[in-house]
């Protein structure tokens, strides 16, 4: 096939597309696998300072890699075919091939988000330096979302790395220049901590974790401190509507914790995409372009 073929845009889409279902996949091993792991990490800490002794029945969870995957129920390890992205679900319809336990669309929709996710960063930033990092940034993005949603945690193993990553990337630079990588890393974790500390001495209450500062220096270091204000705004706005249509829908009250850290990310990645175009939208019909 000529080089040119391979090296066209659409041609990079897709294949982008066909890698974001197969590290989708990986991603829904990490957002289920990782915090049992880190669990089972806190309580072995644990007891070595309390001097207990160790739990026998407290079996290390599966690794993220060496483990094949296998049934949640049955514990039976699945065919190479069943692991098939996207694909693999629907061809079971949605049922495990040999218990029929129901298997979690989370699986495919993990899949088909990261596939989107990663055929856009590519059409916006071309198969480059710029669109191979966007990918990084992007599966980090699904991985941590999707770990908050289920347990309310956000792991530093994710965004620490991708706050150095951002400021590395910052020395080419690649987005934006050293000095504003620092300072949104920096702008973006101590607004965060600040309402945290805020909101606790007038509430006696936590209102977010720590994670979410981490997330939001994380990507400060990426787009700059400009980008901040936008991303916070725009998360804020989708996390209250979401957050009350969930409530509503779940008949649960106020009190009942919603993650912020998937807003975050959201936000931040709509704003990496697409922030120059959202924000000249807005000076139009402003009046101000």
């Amino acid at each position: 096939m000529p080089a040119s073929i391979l090296l066209s845009p659409a041609a990079a889409t897709a294949a982008a597309a066909v890698l974001g279902l197969l590290v989708g996949s990986f991603l829904n091993v990490v957002i289920l696998r990782l915090p049992a792991r880190l669990a089972h990490a806190w309580r072995r800490d644990a007891r070595d300072v309390l001097e207990l002794p160790d739990a026998d029945a407290d079996p290390a969870p599966p690794d993220l890699v060496r483990t094949a995957s296998h049934c949640p129920h049955c514990k039976h390890r699945l065919a190479p075919w069943d692991n098939i992205p996207l694909f693999g679900w629907l061809l079971l319809r949605g049922r495990c091939r040999y218990c029929g336990a129901p298997i979690s669309p989370q699986y495919p929709l993990v899949e088909l988000l990261t596939g989107v996710l990663s055929a856009l960063v590519v059409w916006k930033f071309g198969a480059t330096a710029q669109g191979a990092a966007a990918l990084a940034f992007t599966w980090s993005l699904v991985a941590l979302a999707g770990i908050d949603v289920r347990t309310q945690l956000l792991p530093d193993q994710i965004t620490l790395p991708l706050l150095w990553l951002g400021l590395l990337l910052a020395l080419v630079p690649l987005y934006v220049a050293p000095a504003a990588a620092i300072l949104g890393a920096a702008i973006g974790y101590l607004s965060l901590w600040s309402v945290y500390w805020i909101f606790k001495l007038l509430t006696g209450k936590e209102g977010m974790g720590y994670g979410d500062f981490k997330l939001l220096g994380a990507l400060g270091a990426w787009m700059g401190p400009s980008a901040l204000l936008p991303v916070i705004l725009l998360s804020s706005l989708i996390g209250a509507l979401v957050g009350v249509a969930v409530l509503k829908l779940r008949g649960q009250d106020r009190s009942v914790p919603i993650p912020f850290g998937p807003f975050l990310a959201a936000a931040g990645w709509v704003w990496f995409v697409a922030g120059d175009a959202l924000l000249g939208a807005y000076l139009r019909l402003a009046g101000l372009r």
